[in-house]
């Protein structure tokens, strides 16, 4: 049990991390201006498909990020047989440029896509829509990386468990730090 805990944890840690970094990357001076919207400005019944808050700037910075973090994920795999003997996914095996993508496109694109459903219900950007704030990105990270890694039934629930719990204790830390608007 503990091994899966911490599976699921290490796992999905890449789409955790890229699912917050739209929130730094629009802090990022030489970034302002790349700030197109991924809905590039379509309206649906006069409200816009995603909002403003979605731009393309968040989703490349989202995945360069993840791609980052699988990558040193899998150097720590490969040079560590203690996390070698903890985490059975074989990281020699898995493209960090493909394992990252997935999990950070897919957090981001189910973000958006609650976004999307969050517009449609008359939720204002930025304003709270529970449980589905917390939901999104998980069921994307998941469904994303499902044709090329598959876990276990135990894993998949404890890793919703584990995240659905830390996204609001990072939106917390992120009000604090005055990153976000909205401490939930």
């Amino acid at each position: 049990m503990s091994e899966a805990l911490l599976l699921a944890i290490w796992f999905f840690l890449p789409a955790g991390i890229a699912n917050t970094v739209p929130v730094f990357a629009v802090k990022i001076p030489v970034l302002k201006n790349f700030n197109a919207p991924l809905d590039f400005g379509i309206t649906v019944g006069g409200t816009r498909l995603l909002g403003k808050n979605k731009t393309i700037r968040g989703l490349v910075c989202g995945i360069i990020v993840g791609i980052l973090i699988v990558w040193i994920q899998q150097q720590i795999w490969i040079g560590n047989e203690a996390v070698r003997s903890v985490i059975r996914l074989d990281y020699s095996s898995l493209s960090p440029v493909i394992l990252g993508t997935l999990l950070a496109a897919g957090a981001l694109v189910g973000d958006a896509v609650e976004s999307f459903f969050k517009r449609r219900s008359g939720i204002e950007p930025g304003r709270a829509w529970f449980p589905f704030d917390q939901t999104d990105y998980i069921i994307g990270g998941i469904l994303m990386t499902l044709p090329y890694v598959q876990l276990s039934i135990l894993e998949y629930m404890l890793l919703f468990v584990i995240w659905f719990i830390l996204h609001p204790i990072s939106t917390v830390a992120g009000y604090l730090l005055k990153l976000k608007d909205s401490p939930i």
